[in-house]
Formats: structure tokens, sequence, C-alpha cells
């Protein structure tokens, strides 16, 4: 999974308004427009879209571990053993 706070050059306890400043910042020096780097731009934007919505950052902050999911029905379970 990517780091998108150090790519933001955040703290993962950052604000929303602190991850807004670091985006502009950083968006504005690597615009492709303005002779900046495309690809860093774009993990500048990739980094935004998932830390600056509110979602996005819970399931980012808290990933649930693969191929777990919802989990079993335990009434399934336990019919079983019935």
């Amino acid at each position: 999974m990517k780091d998108y706070f150090s790519i933001l050059g955040v703290e993962p306890t950052a604000s929303e308004d602190e991850i807004k400043r670091a985006y502009r910042s950083l968006a504005m020096k690597h615009h492709p427009d303005r002779g900046g780097n495309q690809s860093k731009f774009q993990e500048i934007q990739e980094a935004y879209s998932i830390l600056g919505d509110s979602e996005k950052r819970k399931q980012y902050d808290n990933p649930m571990p693969s191929g777990f999911g919802q989990g079993p029905n335990l009434d399934d379970i336990f019919q079983n053993f019935g």
C-alpha cells in the first residue's frame, strides 16, 4: 500500500486543511503545465483523492484484511451442529 501521507509530506494526524494546503502546494509545483513531472503530479492527485475524502481516508487509515470481508454467517455455522 502506498504511503499517501508521505507523498503529500504530512503526518498521519494532519487535518483536512493541512492536507489540502499540502496538496495545493505540491500540485502547483509539479503540474505538467508548469514544467513539472506528470507521474509525480498523478501520484499527488491520487494521494489527495484518498486523503481529501473523509470516507476514503477512514478506509485507508483502517484497512480490512484482504479476504475476510464480512465473515461467515454464524447462524449457518451453528446450524450444522444442531
